[in-house]
C-alpha cells in the first residue's frame, strides 16, 4: 500500500469485483452515469454551490436524515427543502449498508414496506440502486450528499455516485477508527482509494464530485490539531486519486475563540499541503459540524446549543454548517424537528453574516497554536512513510503519532485524554504519544493547570468525565462533578 495513483487496469480488475457484491451493482454504467451528471441543472452540483458560497464569504446550512423507504426519503427531502429552507441535502445511509450486510438490508425493506413504514434510520442506496437514487435526486432541487460511515464504501460510491449524488463523505481513517474495532488501516486507505480514484474517473471526464472526510470523528473534545491532522492526511489521499473538490471538516468544541481559530486554520493547512506535494486546481472550502456530543434533553436548552454552533460557524465564515436538531437527546429526530434545527441556524447566520469577523490577538495565537500541533503531527507521519502519507498513516497510528480520542479501534493507541481549560477550550490532559515539543506541552499544562485552581481541585480523569456530559447539563465547562 502507497499512496499512489491506481492504474486503469488494477481499478477496472477492482471494479469488476466490487460491482458483484450486490445484485444492484449491474445498474452501474459510468459512461451513461457521466451523461447523466453532465445533463443535471448546475444549481444541483455540490462543488458549484460551495464554490460560489466561498467566492461570497456564505456559510451555507445542511441537515442530516435517512429513512429505509424510498418514499419517505423523498418525503423528508422535499420537506427539508421546501419548509426547513435547507441549502444542502442529505442522505444518511442506514447501519446495515455501511457493515456491507445487503441481505440483511434487504429485509429490513421488505418488513418495512409491510409495516407501511420506516423500521430502522438510513437509506439502504446499495439495496435500492442506481434507478432509485436518481429517483431521489429527481424530486429536489438542491445539491445531495452520501453521508454514513463506513469502512468500505466502495459499492456505496459507485451506486450513489451513478445515481447522481453530487458529493460524497468520509474516508480512510475518518470512516475506521471512530466507527469499527477491528478493522486495518491498511484496508480502509485502500477501499477508499478506489472511491477516491473513481471520483478522480468522473473529474477527468467533467464530472465534479466533492469529496467531505469527516471531520468531528468521534465528536466528543476532539482537539483541533487531531481533526485537522486527519482532514489533511485524507485530503492528500484525496488529490493523488485525482479529486479535486475537497470539504474539510471540523467538530465544533464550545470555546468560540478556539473553533473560529480552528476553521481558519482548518483550510490554511489543507492548501499549505496541497501546495507542498504540488497538486494543482484543488478548490477546498470548509465544514462546521454543529455540537456532537451530548445534547440537553430539554428543547429550548437544546436551541441553545444549536444557536451557539450557528453564531461560530457563521464568524468563522464555515462554507457549510452541518446542523443538529432540539431532539438530538430524545431519540430520531421528526423531520420537523430536523427543519426547526435548520431554521433556527439560518436565523443566526443571517443576523451575522454581515458583521465584522472577529479578530484577535487571543484568536492569532490559538489559530498559530493549532498549525504547530497539526504540522508536527503530519510531519512527523511523513517521515514515519519516509514521505509516503499513506504508510506513514499506518505507522503513525501504531507508534500514536496520531490517536483519537474515544476511538473503539484497536488499531487506535488511545493514550491522549483532552479536557477543557478554564476558558472551554480542548486541551491535553495526557497528551500520549503525539510528536510535541516542550513549549507545546506546558502551555497545555498551564492552561489546565489554571481550572484547576479555579475550581479548587487538581486535574484529573474526572475533570474528563465531567466535561464529556457537560453540555447536556446546561453548562460548557463542568465546574466540579456534574
Amino acid at each position: 500500500m502507497k499512496n499512489k495513483r491506481l492504474e486503469a487496469d488494477e481499478l477496472e480488475v477492482q471494479r469488476q469485483e466490487v460491482l458483484k457484491q450486490w445484485s444492484t451493482g449491474a445498474g452501474v454504467n459510468l459512461e451513461e452515469a457521466v451523461t447523466y451528471h453532465k445533463a443535471m441543472p448546475a444549481e444541483k452540483v455540490f462543488a458549484a454551490k460551495l464554490a460560489k458560497a466561498k467566492a461570497e464569504g456564505a456559510t451555507l446550512a445542511q441537515p442530516r436524515g435517512g429513512t429505509t423507504l424510498l418514499q419517505e426519503q423523498i418525503d423528508l427531502l422535499q420537506y427539508l427543502q421546501d419548509e426547513g429552507g435547507a441549502d444542502f441535502l442529505p442522505t444518511t445511509i442506514d447501519s446495515l449498508n455501511r457493515q456491507n450486510r445487503y441481505q440483511e438490508a434487504e429485509k429490513v425493506i421488505e418488513d418495512s414496506k409491510k409495516a407501511g413504514h420506516s423500521l430502522r434510520n438510513g437509506f439502504p442506496a446499495v439495496n435500492y440502486g442506481v434507478v432509485a437514487c436518481r429517483r431521489i435526486i429527481e424530486s429536489v432541487n438542491l445539491p445531495c450528499q452520501v453521508r454514513h460511515g463506513t469502512p468500505d464504501a466502495r459499492l456505496l460510491a459507485e451506486i450513489t455516485l451513478a445515481g447522481g449524488f453530487t458529493d460524497f463523505e468520509g474516508g480512510g481513517i475518518s470512516n475506521n477508527i471512530p466507527y469499527a474495532k477491528n478493522v486495518s488501516l491498511e484496508e480502509t486507505i485502500s477501499n477508499w482509494q478506489y472511491v477516491d480514484r473513481l471520483v478522480g474517473l468522473y473529474e477527468e471526464q467533467g464530472v465534479r464530485i466533492n469529496r467531505e472526510p469527516f471531520g468531528p470523528l468521534t465528536g466528543t473534545l476532539v482537539p483541533p490539531c487531531i481533526s485537522h491532522s486527519v482532514g489533511v492526511i485524507e485530503a492528500l489521499l484525496a488529490a493523488e486519486q485525482g479529486v479535486k473538490n475537497i470539504s474539510l471538516g471540523y467538530g465544533q468544541c464550545g470555546n468560540l475563540i478556539q473553533d473560529i481559530a480552528a476553521v481558519r486554520s482548518l483550510t490554511e493547512l489543507g492548501e499549505e499541503y496541497l501546495a507542498k506535494f504540488k497538486y494543482k486546481g484543488m478548490m477546498l472550502t470548509s465544514v462546521f459540524h454543529q455540537w456532537m456530543g451530548g445534547f440537553p434533553q430539554d428543547e429550548s436548552q437544546a436551541f441553545g446549543v444549536i444557536s451557539w454552533g450557528a453564531v461560530a460557524a457563521a464568524l468563522a465564515k464555515a462554507t457549510k454548517v452541518i446542523v443538529k436538531t432540539p431532539h438530538e437527546a430524545l431519540g430520531i429526530p421528526s423531520k420537523e424537528g430536523i427543519a426547526a434545527g435548520i431554521k433556527a441556524t439560518k436565523q443566526i447566520i443571517n443576523m451575522v453574516r454581515n458583521q465584522a469577523l472577529l479578530n484577535s490577538e487571543e484568536l492569532e495565537r490559538e489559530k498559530e497554536g493549532i498549525k504547530v500541533e497539526t504540522r508536527a503531527i503530519v510531519d512527523k507521519i511523513l517521515e514515519l512513510g519516509d514521505g509516503d502519507i499513506a504508510v506513514g498513516t499506518v505507522r503513525g497510528f501504531q507508534a500514536g503519532i496520531l490517536d483519537i480520542p474515544f476511538a473503539p479501534s484497536r488499531y487506535n493507541a488511545g493514550k491522549i485524554l483532552p479536557v477543557r481549560d478554564a476558558q472551554g477550550a480542548v486541551r491535553f490532559l495526557d497528551h500520549g504519544n503525539l510528536p510535541f515539543d516542550k513549549e507545546v506541552i506546558e502551555f497545555h499544562q498551564e492552561r489546565i493547570a489554571e481550572r484547576g485552581r479555579i475550581e479548587g481541585r487538581d486535574p484529573s480523569f474526572q475533570m474528563v468525565i465531567d466535561d464529556i456530559y457537560s453540555i447536556g447539563k446546561g453548562r460548557l465547562v463542568a465546574i466540579g462533578s456534574v
